[in-house]
Parts: C-alpha cells; structure tokens; sequence
C-alpha cells in the first residue's frame, strides 16, 4: 500500500462523481438492516424448510464465524496491504484501504456500502455455495455457514467503527490497542481487528511494550 501522511481530520475524495462518492459512504444501521434480517431468514429457512437439526445448524453456523475470522486476517493483511507497482493497483488499494489509513476517523467509510458488499456478499455465497457442493454434493450447508460468516463480518465492523469512534472498555483494551498500533505506528503488524487470535499464531502481534502514537504525524505503509 502507498504511503500517506496520516490525517485525524477530514475525509478522503475517492471519486470525482458526486453520485459515486456518495455511495461510497455507508452507515452502520444500514448495513445492519440488509444482513441481519438475511442472516436471520437464511437460518430459519434452513431449519424449517430444508430440516437442518439443531446442531447441525449450530456447527455450520460456528464454523461460518471462525472462517470469518481468519479470512479478515488474510485479506487485511494480504489484500488491502497489497503493495502495488501499477497506478491502477495502487488506486484500487487506496479506495478499498488505503483511505482509511490516511483518515482513520472518517467513521463513513468505516463500514462497506452497501452495493459494494451485497456485490461481494452475492459472490462469496456462490463460490461457498459451490465449494460445499464440491466436497459434500449439495450446496445447501451454505445457506447456514454464510449467515455465521456474515455474523462474523458484522462483528468486525462493529469493532472496527467501535475502535475508531470510542474510548475502550477495560475488558477489550487489548484490542484497540492492537489495531492503534497497526494503523499509528506497525502498519505490518497488528493485522486482526475483532481478534488478535491469528496476529499470535502467524507471529504478527505488534510488541507489548509499543505504545500507539496518535498525534497524526507519523507515515505508515
């Protein structure tokens, strides 16, 4: 990713239409609205219609949250920290990450819009949808691990927005530490968001001894 000057104040231009750049910008509740009653629907219907048991739903529903998990891990780390050598690579990076990084309290862009994401919701189902398929003949299980990954997604926004917009409680410290210090001062390190499960087992926790710089002066990657 390129480097930016950090800014503590503003917001990032991202597109010159005025329609594009408004759409760029999303709320929480109306994230909120489109995937928790889809979550929700997806479940129920699993349970009602297709007869999945109660456990066989708690454990696709489970497994939907852990794969969350480590996928905010490996697309944070290798994705939206891509370091590309094309003017349009390094556009693409900025738009989906690299505005944040230069305004990390810009809590519009804290949260995907919506169209972008029920784009990219639509297309993670299809490729679960026929990986199941693949491995157990019948693409129905999506129906029930995608709402867990879905739930998943939404905790980690819901942190993320937490952590750029309030002070932390005591109990979860740790993490906005450990995401104060990804963005202030080791862009390469301090890659989960909801968890720091994955920065341990992959070795990419930021020091504990390192304490987050806010002053808006520092430059990161």
């Amino acid at each position: 990713m390129e480097t930016v000057a950090i800014k503590n104040k503003g917001q990032a231009r991202l597109f010159k239409n005025s329609v594009l750049e408004s759409l760029s910008k999303t709320r929480p509740w109306m994230i909120y609205s489109i995937y928790i009653p889809l979550s929700a629907f997806m479940v129920y219907y699993s349970y009602s219609q297709l007869g999945f048991s109660i456990s066989a739903i708690f454990i696709l529903f489970v497994s939907g949250l852990i794969s969350w998990s480590l996928f905010e891990y490996i697309a944070h780390r290798y994705l939206f920290h891509y370091h590309a050598s094309s003017d349009l690579g390094q556009r693409i990076v900025y738009i989906f990450h690299g505005n944040h990084h230069e305004y990390p309290r810009d809590k519009m862009r804290l949260f995907m819009p919506p169209i972008p994401s029920i784009i990219f919701a639509g297309m993670l189902l299809s490729i679960i949808w026929v990986l199941f398929y693949l491995f157990n003949g019948t693409g129905k299980d999506a129906l029930v691990f995608f709402p867990g990954f879905i739930i998943g997604y939404l905790a980690y926004v819901s942190m993320h927005y937490a952590i750029h917009a309030f002070t932390p409680p005591k109990y979860l410290k740790a993490l906005w530490r450990n995401h104060h210090l990804h963005h202030y001062k080791y862009p390469e390190k301090g890659f989960g968001v909801s968890s720091t499960l994955w920065d341990v087992i992959f070795g990419t926790l930021p020091e504990r001894r390192a304490s987050p710089e806010t002053n808006g002066t520092n430059r990161e990657t």
